[in-house]
């Protein structure tokens, strides 16, 4: 029994060993795309949406999304900002908080283009690139925190627009770890499909 007990530890141990390496270096890969921004000018910036309040207001997370995007807009990467999310249990759609945010801020009414329907990552993928080509536009740069920026990209590769640029905000929380260790499966999902 001991024998057999050995036989199976020694390679089961290797497989998780295995497993954990792999884990470890995709998290790297993933973390070192979406640290290492790609700037260039573009057509619009794509902004993902997550969590608003209540009250309407942007999260800390996405509000550092929006700051990005402004930041963007001002520096003159691009004359068109798109936001996109879906409506969480608060009950705002995101989108149209996020609009509300930036021309607060100065960006023009016309400059932002709205997207309440982008529920995930693939529908503001799919969205994104619907609403770009309506508008002739052609180029895009996406922005989102620094880990889900690989699975972005690849998601509006698979929607027909290949090139985008990428800027993440420097905002970073405990639960980054958590979203980082989800982002290995959920990459593995979109390129499989």
């Amino acid at each position: 029994m001991k024998r057999m007990t050995r036989w199976i530890a020694g390679p089961l141990a290797a497989g998780v060993a295995a497993g954990v390496a792999a884990g470890v270096l995709c998290a790297g890969l993933i973390c070192a795309d979406g640290l290492t921004d790609d700037i260039r000018r573009s057509d619009v910036a794509v902004v993902l949406g997550s969590k608003v309040n209540p009250d309407g207001t942007p999260s800390p997370r996405l509000a550092a999304r929006l700051g990005r995007a402004l930041e963007l807009y001002q520096g003159g990467w691009t004359p068109f900002i798109l936001v996109s999310g879906g409506t969480g249990v608060e009950g705002v759609p995101e989108g149209t908080a996020m609009k509300r945010w930036l021309v607060a801020r100065g960006v023009p009414d016309a400059a932002v283009i709205v997207d309440d329907q982008g529920v995930d990552t693939r529908a503001t993928a799919r969205n994104a690139v619907t609403l770009m080509k309506a508008r002739n536009l052609r180029t895009a740069i996406v922005v989102s925190q620094y880990f889900h920026i690989s699975r972005t990209r690849l998601a509006f590769a698979q929607e027909g627009l290949p090139d985008v640029g990428s800027a993440h905000p420097d905002y970073f929380e405990a639960r980054d770890a958590y979203s980082l260790a989800r982002e290995i499966p959920g990459y593995a999902r979109y390129w499989l499909d």
